[in-house]
């Protein structure tokens, strides 16, 4: 099992934030947005999956989330950890490993033969399992899972990922309403308190990003986004 570090959620976030520039996961393109899956446009974009391919930024990140999940969850409150097809899998592959949990995968819609299902893996009546993602922005890839486990009779009361997006205000109450509770390692926020402090991009990009941090919705209106 995974040693368990002084917890200090601050300096987590920061060097999370750092790694992930340092991989050029984070692209800033405030003059040539990018279009997301819901419609809207954005001046930023991460790419979470590129963790897989660098193994001691990765093994640094699942200990950080390790840390996470066993101070802020529970040594003994979880029964196994799920990963959310298909980004999801490998994090929660490697957090079981840590947290000495079984793990399950969920499928985002059943297969469509065979047993038909969405959750692949041994999974019982009553188990609390902690599903896993890359990342969060609007909360609904999560409770679609977390449905998916309920359904197969399983207690889901929390989520962890990699990142979250941490702008969007309607996404705590919709998880809250569903009755989830969001565990994360770093925001946006802390990704552009990096970049200010490197100098990594220049001020005008920074405002603009700024811009969309503080009111998304407004911001992908204005850029021609839903």
């Amino acid at each position: 099992m995974t040693k368990i570090h002084t917890y200090d959620k601050q300096a987590i976030a920061r060097s999370v934030a750092k790694m992930l520039l340092e991989i050029d996961a984070v692209l800033f393109r405030a003059n040539d947005p990018f279009k997301l899956t819901s419609g809207m446009m954005s001046p930023v974009y991460i790419d979470c999956r590129k963790i897989i391919s660098f193994p001691r930024m990765r093994t640094t990140l699942m200990d950080y989330g390790a840390t996470v999940i066993l101070n802020d969850i529970g040594h003994e409150s979880l029964d196994a950890i799920a990963g959310g097809e298909t980004a999801g899998i490998p994090f929660a592959a490697w957090l079981a490993e840590r947290t000495a949990l079984p793990m399950q995968y969920v499928r985002k819609k059943p297969k469509g033969f065979g047993r038909d299902a969405r959750i692949e893996g041994a999974i019982s009546q009553g188990q609390r399992v902690l599903l896993v993602e890359d990342l969060a922005t609007d909360g609904g890839s999560k409770i679609n899972f977390v449905n998916a486990l309920r359904e197969a009779r399983a207690e889901v009361a929390h989520t962890f990922v990699i990142f979250y997006y941490g702008i969007f205000v309607e996404t705590d109450a919709k998880l809250r309403e569903a009755g989830i509770e969001l565990h994360y390692l770093a925001t946006w926020w802390d990704v552009l308190a990096e970049c200010k402090e490197r100098n990594k991009f220049s001020d005008t990009t920074i405002k603009k990003v700024e811009e969309f941090l503080r009111d998304p919705h407004a911001w992908s209106r204005e850029n021609g986004g839903k």
